[in-house]
């Protein structure tokens, strides 16, 4: 039977890397786990004991494997990022993710002490995004927006009437936009 379980967890495993990048490492690690869970569910099964009532014997040995303490700020690597309340490594910490641990981003930063600027993904993903950006021009984009928004902002603050002389030095003209005929 030993075998037919191996088999079993093989499949899985298989399944679990053809939909999502994992590293020998962690195939090893799930192939373990997959492999120690189906031994139990056998277990479990032989001895005519629910599983809830097995795992509740085992919980000791599934806590032993909790993530490694590290400073969060080594957390960020190069190709990676691990997350610091269960361990997962991933290229981008989201949102979905977080909130399996009733955390939003913003939480998770103060948190574990990271800047609420700090992107939750790995450093070559944020340099990925960051030339992409320079590429379609926003930065230039964004100053210049910015520029433009404080010109209008002294303008308006400047034009604004005194008390007495309403609309006294108001010589703009307004532009009226009719609405396209629709062809019927």
């Amino acid at each position: 039977m030993t075998r037919k379980l191996l088999e079993i967890a093989a499949d899985i495993v298989e399944a679990q890397a053809s939909v999502g990048q994992m590293t020998a490492d962690q195939i090893e690690l799930a192939l373990l786990k997959t492999f120690g869970a189906l031994q139990k569910m056998q277990k479990a099964e032989e001895e005519g004991v629910l599983l809830d009532q097995a795992k509740a014997l085992e919980e000791p040995s599934v806590k032993e494997k909790a993530p490694e303490k590290m400073e969060a700020k080594d957390s960020i690597q190069e190709d990676k990022i691990i997350c610091m309340e269960c361990g997962a490594e991933m290229r981008q910490l989201t949102t979905k993710h977080l909130g399996s641990h009733d955390l939003d981003p913003r939480e998770y930063k103060k948190k574990w002490g990271f800047s609420l600027k700090q992107p939750l993904s790995a450093k070559s993903l944020t340099r990925a995004r960051s030339s992409a950006a320079k590429k379609r021009g926003l930065p230039e984009a964004l100053v210049r927006f910015q520029q433009e928004r404080k010109l209008k902002k002294s303008q308006s603050s400047s034009e604004e009437p005194a008390s007495g002389e309403e609309g006294a030095g108001d010589k703009r003209t307004r532009t009226i936009r009719r609405p396209k005929n629709k062809k019927e």
